[in-house]
């Protein structure tokens, strides 16, 4: 290779290691970022629970329960749109392992929703404050996976809603 063949290589790969530099940087996320990507998604869905869910405390006590299933299944839904955006946002390398289990356990508070809105439906009070319980359980352990987070939305509060 001659010098001037060698030199337009070098200058053609510096060029492309300038260009990608800026990249590299942005590519680069950390918990605050992240938290800051994350935190109006869980904030849309906490009022859109707060919205769905009003009131179902006093249906289910007044043995409302279909009406009070509709909301369990809406709040449901909700929940799973939310999942979509929270996985889509890229997780800083380091916490990926902690934000993995973090997203399986909102996955499975999802399943409950659904579990609660079908006992709900089928008129097994007692089948759906079972499964409030576990919800309540597992989003403990979720907001626990995240404790280094400091999240304010993203933190599972189910008590608020059943």
């Amino acid at each position: 290779m001659g010098k001037k063949s060698f030199a337009a290589l070098s200058a053609f790969v510096l060029t492309v290691a300038m260009m990608a530099a800026p990249f590299a940087e942005a590519a680069e996320v950390t918990r605050d970022s992240y938290k800051e990507a994350v935190e109006p998604i869980c904030k849309t869905n906490v009022q859109a629970n707060e919205r769905i869910l009003k009131g179902v405390k006093g249906e289910v006590k007044a043995g409302k329960l279909k009406p009070a299933a509709a909301k369990f299944s809406k709040a449901a839904e909700a929940l799973h749109k939310a999942i979509g955006k929270l996985k889509a946002v890229p997780q800083p390398t380091a916490d990926e392992a902690r934000l993995a289990k973090w997203l399986k356990y909102i996955e499975e508070e999802e399943g409950f929703f659904i579990k609660i809105a079908k006992k709900l439906k089928a008129g097994d009070k007692n089948g759906a404050t079972a499964m409030q319980i576990r919800l309540s359980h597992t989003a403990s352990q979720a907001n626990n996976t995240v404790l280094p987070f400091e999240f304010k939305y993203c933190r599972v509060e189910p008590s608020k809603f059943s």
